[in-house]
């Protein structure tokens, strides 16, 4: 299993970090990083679009889900059974917003191996035949950040970017009940961006600068979600 996981995503994430690495101006790992960040975004794009949709989706029931809540508050059983007959009604999946993040645990698996071995003697030997060798592979970003040792600055920004992200997100409409959508929701404003600003100081500032870059990118796309928001039912 490993090595078929590292074979079919690994070594290939490695292989186009070399090859961005080798085409972009002055060979720069950050700027590598970057352009491959951007490219795994596009990728996952039509996942993220459709799971931002559902989210909203979800997000604009809640005051429904909260009724049926309040009315089978008693009647677990009958209350799951009335909260799916009123998903499949609306045709809303409460569980495809997860997809997204299911798809990207591997990537950022596979990621923190690559980044973590990228400048390491014998990892050029990873390469395909086909792809650009480099002699030696810095790990300078920027001509400032040694990508291979933890960044303290880039673990923060990384935080602070999943914040914000989490911000302009899908969110259930305020005064909603504690449902399971409006505990993600917090979870994922507050919890998160705690967790990868803590696991930034630890690994290697190649993660950080990937995990802030796709925040950002997560930014502007969410944002094209935001203005529903301001209109959403009130309680």
């Amino acid at each position: 299993m490993a090595y078929i996981f590292h074979e079919f995503l690994t070594r290939p994430l490695f292989n186009l970090l070399v090859f961005f690495y080798q085409v972009i101006p002055f060979h720069d790992l950050g700027l590598a990083i970057i352009l491959l960040t951007i490219f795994i975004r596009l990728l996952l794009y039509p996942f993220v679009a459709k799971a931002a949709r559902a989210q909203k989706a979800l997000a604009l029931l809640q005051p429904e889900v909260d009724k049926l809540r309040n009315t089978f508050k008693d009647n677990k059983e009958e209350q799951a059974r009335r909260l799916m007959e009123l998903y499949k009604l609306k045709g809303i999946n409460p569980l495809s917003g997860c997809l997204p993040v299911l798809i990207q645990l591997p990537l950022l698996f596979a990621l923190f191996s690559v980044f973590s071995t990228a400048t390491t003697a014998g990892a050029l030997d990873q390469l395909y035949t086909f792809v650009p060798h480099p002699a030696t592979l810095s790990s300078l970003a920027f001509g400032f950040i040694d990508l291979a040792s933890p960044s303290k600055v880039l673990a923060i920004l990384a935080g602070l970017s999943q914040f914000v992200q989490g911000y302009v997100m899908p969110q259930p409409p305020r005064g909603s009940s504690d449902g399971p959508l409006a505990q993600a929701a917090r979870a994922q404003i507050y919890m998160i961006p705690v967790m990868i600003t803590i696991i930034g100081f630890r690994f290697p500032a190649a993660l950080p600068l990937y995990w802030t870059i796709l925040n950002i990118l997560g930014i502007f796309q969410y944002s094209d979600f935001r203005p529903w928001r301001r209109s959403m039912p009130q309680k």
